[in-house]
């Protein structure tokens, strides 16, 4: 007589969801982002920290090509000022030692020629195209400067809205140390409206 044997049913096992729910898949994607997000910040701080730095503008002196209360981004390392550029600069005798915008008219060893008459400035004995001015310059006070030969080592700034700027000519500030120079001005940054590039300009005509 042969053993009878029982034979039951063996549960195959469910086979894994394959894809994440809709909730966790939202979860994954907002982890990923927010990931991105913190290393873009990381990376924005320390751009600003070791290679430039944000300002903002503080008065009219560099209309219209900046406006008071722009934001700026500088460049600060490994930049050597050059003729043409908007630069931030700081200097202790001049406003205790505010920040101010200007524009690099000429640099050490150049010379700086200033007809009110026809409204030219001459660096060298070239007159400059100055397409970036507000307005016509009208003659200021005696005690500011119209022929200026620059020192090794310093730069002479105006400011692009000529009528309105305590600048170079103005022996208030004089000529600038180099080394005073914070940063070239590269970018507005704030309002949205103007953001975009700032254009380093002088040429001779």
């Amino acid at each position: 007589m042969s053993e009878e044997r029982n034979y039951y049913p063996v549960e195959e096992p469910e086979e894994e969801e394959a894809a994440l729910s809709g909730a966790d898949a939202f979860k994954v994607d907002l982890y990923f982002w927010l990931q991105a997000l913190v290393m873009a910040l990381v990376g924005l701080i320390l751009i600003f920290t070791f290679v430039g730095r944000i300002i903002g503008v503080d008065g009219e002196s560099m209309m219209p090509t900046l406006h008071n209360r722009d934001m700026l981004l500088l460049q600060s390392i490994g930049y050597s000022p050059e003729q043409g550029d908007v630069v931030v600069l700081s200097t202790k005798n001049f406003r205790n030692g505010s920040p101010i915008v200007k524009r690099i008219i000429a640099v050490g060893g150049q010379t700086v020629d200033i007809d009110y008459e026809t409204n030219t400035v001459y660096v060298d004995g070239v007159a400059l195209d100055e397409p970036y001015i507000l307005e016509t310059m009208r003659a200021l006070p005696e005690s500011f400067a119209t022929h200026v030969e620059v020192p090794e080592g310093s730069i002479f700034v105006m400011g692009d809205n000529r009528n309105n700027s305590t600048d170079s000519r103005s022996p208030e500030l004089g000529v600038v140390d180099q080394r005073c120079v914070l940063g070239k001005a590269l970018f507005i940054l704030l309002p949205f409206q103007d953001a975009g590039a700032i254009e380093s300009i002088s040429r001779p005509r």
